[in-house]
């Protein structure tokens, strides 16, 4: 764990705990990403919050690995200035936004994004030097 000052959804207090990892773009990212965030949960003592972050790592760790090629980031925030949030941010070298959209009830994807909103206190995308991070909060049960 480490201090870092760099900007976190448009916020410059980000002293706090962090970690981060790289994968590569391949399938086994998504179970290697789910691993490292159900350790990293467990060692903060934040095991009730690692279901649904796992769950939620695991949709956009796919998307990434669907729209993009590369590296995928994955870093998990504990803001100093912000207790009581978990902030988990995905990042990929496509600069393209995602979007969230309707799914059907025949399409077999369509519904990461919308599991995010609808699981995550607030969610949302930034633009990157190379690319863009997909993020969201958690509330920490106090």
């Amino acid at each position: 764990m480490y201090s870092l000052a760099r900007e976190v959804i448009g916020v410059i207090d980000t002293d706090g705990d962090c970690v981060e990892w790289t994968f590569p773009a391949d399938p086994g990212a998504v179970r290697t990403a789910r691993g490292a965030v159900r350790g990293q949960l467990g060692d903060w003592g934040l095991d009730s919050l690692s279901d649904i972050a796992v769950l939620l790592v695991s949709e956009l760790v796919t998307n990434a690995l669907r729209h993009a090629t590369g590296p995928i980031g994955l870093r998990l925030v504990r803001p100093a200035g912000l207790p009581g949030v978990l902030l988990v941010e995905v990042s990929d070298p496509l600069p393209d936004p995602p979007r969230e959209r309707v799914a059907r009830p025949e399409d077999e994807s369509g519904r990461g994004l919308q599991l995010v909103a609808s699981s995550s206190r607030r969610w949302g995308s930034r633009p990157g030097g190379t690319g863009k991070t997909v993020w969201f909060e958690l509330a920490v049960p106090g």
